[in-house]
């Protein structure tokens, strides 16, 4: 599996890093925590449209295949991000980054709240994307500079819970707040909105106060687009680790793109907390399992995944064909579930690859991978509702994705694609 465009190489100075002291140590740790409840907060505003999809088609009229447009236009601002911007912190700096991302979440949300119509629903999504672009691989390394500043002797764990948690967390909350919202409050396509356009200001607001962990080199590189990046010798388990990322993310795609207009729909339960909850219950799912599955090996972690995940897609699929929202539900969680072990096993996997210099662009090339999976599957399958019957479309998506899975298991090299992962960078653990 080729997963290296073809781009000019370029090599970076590892960007030095300030000399730590007690007091620096101290306001990295609280960074830490900041950075991680503004991911959390930037990820959780991405989903807030996903349970009020079925109330813009009622407004609008458009069709579920309308609704998948929506979402790849969100998933292709994402991969242009990622593509143009999202390795740049490597060398300008964390702040630098994430401070412009949050600002175009801001503007997101500001169209949502002005053109509430389908063109203005689309540029804010493409928007959106654009921001969490910026966001996902520049927060991530973020957070594991601040953990290292602060703990220099302890393990990764922390860090990867931490991270995971904000980033699949923040995307179940979100759909979660939003759906509370539009069921309990008035203007229900206006006031989710409102809150995470204040919460995105604070968190500017932390961002700017937080501590930088990249010094800008001298002689500031050319810049050029982002590689998918084999960041060490490694290529085979940096493949089989980003072909995980693929497979739970097209898990995610299908649950913030199609379910709930499904669940509304085919399964006959139109209640808008009903359709926040149900995508919170997979990303929530996704991130109980990240954090239950500290005491696994790497190599244990994502085999889980990949059977965790196979074994929800088959119980999922049979609450699409007996139209039951129990095991529609129950299916979702597990399978949500393995997809946040695989994707926690990917990130550890990459993270502990990358040289520092690079690990921006490390991860950057990991989420772009992730984020077509948000793509692909999601626009296949809405394409497929407009020959086949929704629960036809539905069960072979999950038939495909189980073959992904299969061959995924079987491409791992032993003992697995995260052995690298979690090293102590001392003698403590986190």
């Amino acid at each position: 599996m080729q997963v290296l465009t073809h781009c000019e190489d370029m090599t970076v100075t590892a960007p030095p890093r300030a000399p730590l002291t007690r007091l620096g140590s101290a306001r990295h740790g609280t960074g830490f925590r900041v950075i991680a409840a503004v991911f959390a907060i930037s990820m959780a505003f991405s989903t807030v449209p996903t349970p009020l999809y079925p109330l813009y088609q009622q407004q609008d009229g458009f069709s579920p295949f309308t609704v998948t447009v929506v979402f790849a236009v969100y998933a292709v601002g994402v991969v242009t991000s990622l593509l143009l911007a999202g390795h740049v912190s490597d060398w300008v700096g964390r702040k630098r980054v994430l401070l412009p991302a949050l600002a175009l979440e801001a503007v997101a949300a500001v169209l949502f709240l002005l053109w509430p119509a389908l063109p203005g629903l689309l540029i804010a999504r493409f928007v959106t994307g654009l921001g969490v672009g910026m966001i996902t691989a520049t927060a991530t390394a973020y957070l594991l500079e601040l953990h290292v500043a602060h703990r220099p002797h302890a393990g990764r764990g922390r860090f990867e819970l931490v991270s995971a948690a904000a980033n699949l967390g923040g995307l179940g909350t979100g759909t979660l707040v939003a759906g509370a919202l539009a069921q309990f409050v008035d203007a229900p396509l206006r006031t989710p909105y409102l809150v995470f356009l204040v919460l995105l200001a604070l968190s500017a607001v932390a961002v700017a106060a937080t501590p930088e962990t990249v010094v800008a080199p001298a002689v500031a590189p050319r810049y050029r687009p982002q590689r998918i990046r084999i960041a060490a010798a490694d290529r085979r388990g940096y493949a089989v680790a980003a072909a995980g990322a693929f497979a739970g993310f097209a898990v995610f795609g299908l649950f913030t793109s199609l379910a709930p207009s499904f669940v509304a729909g085919s399964l006959h339960h139109p209640g808008r907390l009903l359709a926040g909850v149900v995508v919170f219950l997979v990303f929530g799912a996704a991130a109980a399992a990240q954090a239950g599955s500290s005491l696994l090996s790497p190599a244990r972690r994502f085999t889980a995944g990949l059977a965790a995940e196979a074994a929800g897609l088959v119980v999922l699929g049979a609450g699409m064909h007996l139209s039951s929202l129990a095991l529609f539900l129950v299916g979702g969680a597990v399978a949500g579930g393995g997809a946040g072990l695989l994707f926690k096993s990917a990130v550890g996997a990459v993270a502990a690859m990358a040289e520092p210099a690079v690990r921006g662009e490390a991860l950057a090339g990991l989420f772009l991978v992730a984020y077509l999976g948000l793509i692909g599957p999601a626009l296949g399958l809405g394409i497929a509702t407009h020959f086949l019957p929704a629960t036809t479309a539905m069960l072979w998506f999950s038939g495909v994705l189980l073959v992904l899975l299969g061959a995924t298991a079987l491409s791992s090299p032993t003992p697995g694609p995260a052995r690298r992962e979690a090293a102590p960078e001392g003698p403590g653990r986190a």
